[in-house]
């Protein structure tokens, strides 16, 4: 009898035990706001003190080809919950604070004088028929939970409704990143309370309370280092004393925002060690547009792309060329640097495989799994990367744009910059040239030729809808292109 007893309680511990090893990875996706390229030490910032970003890396593998689906933050976001090009469903401007739109015609007859060419409006939403990232991982048992920014349009369409069990902040934008927020989705805490601090303690409390119930995947954005510009006062006061080697970055809160943004990546670090978790938690550091360089704050752009040209807002690679931190202890190599070329398409089926998961029958992916590249190092053999960004943004310096990244070649087709309006073309050798200064088209018409077959073939594939030519175009006409948006100093109030 005792020994049928000791096989019995030898079987179910067996059994227990290779239970918790089949159990998928736990997930937590850390996705920044605004915060550009050269912003981490790791990629090259000597201004911006981020210990803890660095470690993460030092445990992980940096990408430094990655770039997010839009310069701009709804329709990046959209990507990486769907999978899909955000073009897929005309979301390609971040209007995602808007309400929704289906019914809105988005092309116009006619645009005003100083356009030459009318170009498509952005839906507002992603739709509640798309298949997000949080809905699959449910069905592998995850617990899901959404904390931070959103930007996907109004009350109907919040986390709640896109597969997430818990949505904290994940709601309408707070008035302040300082309490009162005065946020339906936030209740306030005490006055002063910093945003990114209430919000890190949500995330360690998540943590804390779903570490043991099975697989997690936390969705952790963060609202830094978005306007409005605010930071604690004594790492405000911190930086005003530093300067830049390089020369390049110097906006005291800035600089405060990355630290705190840091210092809450290190506490969810942190915490997943001291839970015993680490080698079984894949961690994601990503950011959904490059740096802004078109607001003014405190008499200094918030921060500098250099050498990557423009940011923000713009297509070029400043604007759209990202951070990507993956860490997986045991699993990924540590302290390894990738230049493969990624987008945030990738990041679902890249879960998908993390999570031993299948995609829906008949579902479409624009990305590729990461999986092989980050577990074997295996190249990912990719063709090519789209972004369709068919709008003037005057503040980011942005005309109408499709582009095409292809190994070390990028080619921008760029709608009505050509003469008599007709389309012109940039090329460049990304490998030689990263700042994209030296414009390469009529040298290699060629690959001009090949790139631009791509792009057609993505559009049509995506059924894009394109700029056209506006019949009331007057070159005389006032444009507002180049005009800097200066926040007033009650907009980077700290405490």
């Amino acid at each position: 009898m005792k020994k049928v007893l000791l096989v019995f309680l030898l079987a179910i511990l067996i059994g227990g035990c290779s239970d918790k090893a089949k159990m998928p990875p736990n997930i937590i996706f850390i996705l920044a706001d605004d915060l550009g390229w050269m912003d981490l030490e790791s990629y090259g910032s000597e201004y911006y003190e981020i210990p803890n970003l660095t470690r993460l890396a030092e445990r992980g593998m940096s990408f430094t080809n990655a770039y997010a689906a839009n310069p701009l933050c709804s329709p990046t976001r959209a990507s990486i919950l769907s999978g899909k090009h955000p073009g897929r469903f005309f979301m390609t401007l971040p209007a995602g604070h808007l309400p929704p739109n289906p019914d809105e015609i988005l092309i116009k007859d006619e645009g005003a004088p100083w356009l030459r060419m009318i170009c498509p409006k952005s839906r507002t939403f992603m739709p509640l028929e798309e298949y997000t990232i949080a809905e699959a991982l449910k069905t592998a048992g995850y617990t899901t939970a959404h904390i931070g920014k959103w930007h996907l349009v109004h009350e109907e369409y919040w986390p709640e409704h896109q597969g997430f069990d818990l949505s904290i902040a994940g709601g309408e934008y707070p008035k302040s990143l300082f309490a009162p927020y005065r946020m339906k989705s936030l209740p306030d805490g005490p006055d002063h309370e910093y945003i990114t601090d209430r919000l890190t303690a949500e995330a360690v409390k998540f943590l804390e309370n779903h570490y043991q119930d099975g697989p997690f995947f936390l969705s952790y954005w963060h609202y830094n280092v978005h306007a409005p510009y605010q930071g604690h006062k004594d790492l405000i006061d911190k930086y005003a004393e530093k300067t830049d080697p390089r020369g390049k970055q110097r906006n005291p809160i800035m600089g405060a925002t990355i630290e705190s943004l840091d210092n809450s990546v290190g506490k969810v670090m942190d915490k997943v060690e001291e839970l015993g978790v680490e080698n079984n938690t894949l961690i994601i550091f990503f950011s959904d547009n490059g740096g802004n360089m078109y607001n003014i704050v405190n008499g200094e752009y918030p921060t500098n792309n250099a050498p990557l040209k423009y940011g923000k807002g713009n297509i070029h690679e400043g604007g759209i060329r990202v951070p990507c931190i993956v860490a997986w202890d045991k699993k990924i190599k540590p302290n390894t640097v990738s230049k493969e070329i990624i987008q945030s398409m990738d990041f679902f089926p890249t879960l998908l495989d993390v999570a031993d998961l299948d995609p829906q029958e008949n579902q479409l992916l624009d990305g590729m799994s990461l999986l092989p590249l980050l577990t074997k190092n295996k190249s990912l053999k990719r063709k090519a990367i789209f972004c369709h960004y068919p709008h003037y943004v005057p503040h980011a310096l942005n005309t109408p744009n499709t582009a095409v990244w292809s190994g070390e070649w990028r080619l921008l087709r760029k709608y009505g910059e050509g003469p008599d309006r007709s389309t012109r073309y940039e090329l460049y050798n990304l490998a030689e040239d990263m700042g994209e200064e030296i414009k390469l088209a009529d040298q290699y018409p060629d690959i001009v030729k090949e790139l631009d077959l791509l792009i057609t073939e993505h559009l049509e594939g995506i059924g894009a809808i394109m700029p056209v030519v506006n019949p009331v175009y007057d070159p005389d006409a006032d444009s507002p292109v180049g005009k800097e948006r200066i926040f007033p100093i009650e907009r980077y109030l700290s405490y």
